[in-house]
């Protein structure tokens, strides 16, 4: 096969494990689960690094489609003595490609902004306690 293709199969591959490695990671992340450790911040945190793992999973994706779609225009537009009607034109795929890796862009970066900011941490799950002066002693 063409290096290009060789090339984009192996970018598929690649962003396949990075996705299924960031559901897993994802999964252990959420705060609905209880698998892990009990801390809410630890806990983002983790679901942060699986937003991280399909980020790069939908890079690898946009890499791949993007870099067989240039092929195919490179080819199309060349000066070769295969006939117009006969070259290579953009597929289905490739438009699915591109909105599968911007929905896991877009999916990867709402998991990152799930990590808590500076001063809601350690705070989160302690009530406030009533001032002594608000007690009435009957």
């Amino acid at each position: 096969l063409a290096v290009h293709i060789q090339t984009s199969r192996a970018l598929m591959v690649i962003s396949l494990l990075l996705g299924f490695f960031g559901i897993i990671v994802s999964v252990v992340g959420m705060k609905c689960t209880k698998v892990g450790e009990e801390d809410p911040v630890t806990k983002s945190r983790i679901a942060v690094a699986g937003g991280v793992l399909f980020i790069l999973s939908g890079l690898c994706t946009l890499a791949a489609v993007s870099l067989y779609a240039a092929q195919v225009t490179y080819e199309f537009f060349r000066e070769s003595t295969v006939p117009i009607n006969a070259r290579y034109e953009f597929g289905s795929a490739l438009f699915v490609g591109w909105g599968a890796a911007s929905l896991t862009v877009l999916g990867g970066s709402l998991l990152c902004c799930s990590c808590p900011a500076k001063e809601q941490r350690g705070q989160q799950y302690y009530r406030q306690s009533q001032p002594s002066t608000a007690r009435e002693y009957v």
